[in-house]
């Protein structure tokens, strides 16, 4: 093996190798998302998965009707989904700097 692929070996173990360690911190990252001005809180990991949903006691007025059933399904996907996209704008921030190096090895789709 020439030392040229010696050393591109050794670059890709060494990418691969901060990549899983920038993955494993990701996983420790919780972020909030919400909505509802707050009334439904979702926390989610850095590697976006769901970990809480905090749903405020005031979100209705007295009993909840079927119109306020489905305005808490929305607000919980509305803060599902808020809570999902700050989660992958930490993970681009985090691995962007690792995937983007593997160009440089001349690593077709990576």
């Amino acid at each position: 093996m020439s030392k040229d692929m010696q050393r591109m070996m050794k670059q890709a173990q060494k990418m691969a190798a901060d990549m899983q360690k920038a993955q494993d911190a990701l996983a420790e990252v919780e972020i909030e998302g919400s909505a509802g001005g707050g009334a439904v809180k979702v926390v989610a990991t850095g590697d976006q998965q769901i970990i809480s949903v905090t749903i405020s006691a005031d979100v209705f007025d007295g009993e909840p009707d079927s119109d306020d059933i489905e305005m808490l399904g929305d607000t919980v996907t509305a803060a599902v989904n808020d809570a999902l996209d700050k989660a992958r704008e930490a993970q681009a921030k985090a691995l962007g700097p690792l995937a983007g190096g593997a160009g440089g090895l001349g690593l077709p789709g990576m």
